[in-house]
This record gives C-alpha cells, structure tokens and sequence, in this order.
C-alpha cells in the first residue's frame, strides 16, 4: 500500500529525519530540524512532523525529546514490475512480483519501478543476472544513459548510443550487437541505481 504523496519540503525533513536516525542512531529533536531548515519557529516543524504522522511516514511519542520514530514499511519502496532483458529483447508483462524496501537509499519517487534483470548483456556496465534496476519512468535520455527501451512489445536494458547519425541500444558486452532505434523502440525509463541481488 503507497503512502500519500509528500510536498518537497515534507521529503526534505523526512530525509533529515532518516539520516539523523542512520547516521546517530537518534532521532532530530524538533529544535535541531528548525536549525537546520532554517524556520524561526518550533511550530512550523510541528506542522510538518504533524503532516508526515497523517500521511503515515512517521509516529510520535508523547513528552519524549526525541520522539520521533519511521513507519519503515511506508518509506522509499518501489513495485518489481517483473523481468527487463539484458541479451535478447523479451517480452514485457507488467506484472507486480513484490515490492522493494529502498530505505537503505533514501529513495522515494512515484514515478519509478524496479525490474529483475535476466541475460548477461549489460555485465560490462555491472548488471548482472537477477540484479534489480531501479527506473524512472520517461520517454526520452541523453547519450549514453543506461536505459529500459521497448522493441515491439519486448523490453531491454541497454545503453542509448548516438551511432552513423542515428541512435542504437548498444549492450555492455562486445558479445551483443547494437539494435537501431527506429519507429518500432521506445523507451520507457532511465536506470538510475542497480541493486546487487545476492545469493
């Protein structure tokens, strides 16, 4: 279940809540967010902190100082839509197979989705078989992004490439030639980070 959509500025003290947490194993008290976000007032931070305790991100505890605790299964998780190819095109089926927990990366866009990768075609670029993409959803790149393109109706994760004045999918690995960009190839997202999958 996704949690109600913050404001920037309601990110951006969820965040420095969620460092302060990782990184002083405390929470901010509510003068130290004041400082470091600059409000004059300590009721401003109460409006926030009142306004991510309602859209479920975080709880408080009554007359603590540092009473402020993360709702953790609210926070940064993205739905795995199934497999991307990284080899030979397959076919895409948009398929909710989990959801991943992406606190670890402070992480949080209602744009985005993860895919499990299968072929070694993109090993070149570190992505291996059943690493997890992590993609923003978007129709267009620049040169050189890691992208996830549609072929027909099979998805692929390739580099997009500027190649004898047109555009190609181009794999990290020699073993894969480039697939032109033509009518037939959209894409649907950017990579923005590679979760290693462990075993």
């Amino acid at each position: 279940m996704n949690s109600p959509r913050l404001t920037n500025k309601q990110k951006d003290v969820l965040k420095y809540i969620y460092r302060s947490i990782r990184q002083n194993k405390l929470p901010p008290t509510i003068r130290e967010i004041a400082r470091e976000f600059g409000f004059s007032s300590t009721g401003t931070v109460r409006d926030y902190l009142k306004a991510l305790v309602s859209k479920g991100y975080i709880r408080i505890t009554a007359n603590k100082s540092r009473a402020i605790e993360l709702v953790s299964e609210s926070l940064f998780s993205l739905p795995i839509l199934g497999r991307v190819q990284a080899g030979l095109p397959t076919l895409a089926v948009e398929e909710i197979e989990g959801y991943l927990n992406l606190d670890a990366l402070l992480f949080e866009e209602e744009s985005a989705f993860a895919l499990r990768v299968r072929g070694d075609s993109m090993n070149g670029a570190g992505i291996m078989p059943d690493d997890l993409v992590l993609v923003r959803r978007q129709n267009v790149a620049q040169t050189g992004e890691t992208v996830v393109a549609l072929i027909d109706e099979e998805a692929t994760v390739k580099y997009l490439q500027k190649q004898n004045g047109g555009y190609v999918l181009q794999a990290a690995n020699p073993a894969y030639p480039p697939i032109p960009v033509d009518e037939n190839v959209s894409i649907i997202g950017k990579v923005i980070s590679v979760v290693r999958r462990y075993r």
